[in-house]
């Protein structure tokens, strides 16, 4: 399968850019309400990676179980944040899962980043 990259996608970031905010998130939703929620997040992803100050905003699909999905935000500072998290596409996505799909679990952390490293452990392996 050919990797195909679009700029606003989670497919173009570079996520050894210094960022002072990130976000870890996951969400368990019912299979029932799976789809309503990825028709929710697509437009959302594409927009907030097109916002100034965002490093990477990518939503992807657990391995194990298709109905929990994983979010990691990185932002360039906390204006750059709250200009997102004011958005009008992340308030639009927001009220549509929160309306129409049942989450069955999800836990969010926001970090303030003071330092990052670039961990490649690749060099451990001869």
């Amino acid at each position: 399968m050919e990797k195909i990259l679009q700029n606003g996608t989670s497919t173009s970031h570079d996520k050894t850019q210094p960022t002072a905010i990130t976000v870890s998130a996951y969400y368990k939703v019912h299979p029932n309400d799976r789809q309503t929620f990825i028709d929710a997040v697509i437009p959302e992803m594409i927009a907030a990676n097109q916002l100034e100050g965002c490093i990477y905003y990518a939503f992807s699909q657990d391995l194990t179980d298709e109905n929990t999905f994983h979010l990691l935000e990185g932002w360039a500072d906390k204006e750059a944040y709250e200009r997102h998290e004011n958005s009008e596409t992340f308030l639009t996505a927001l009220s549509t899962v929160v309306k129409n799909v049942q989450i069955l679990d999800r836990q969010g952390v926001r970090y303030d980043i003071s330092k990052i490293h670039i961990d490649d452990p690749r060099g451990k392996v001869s």
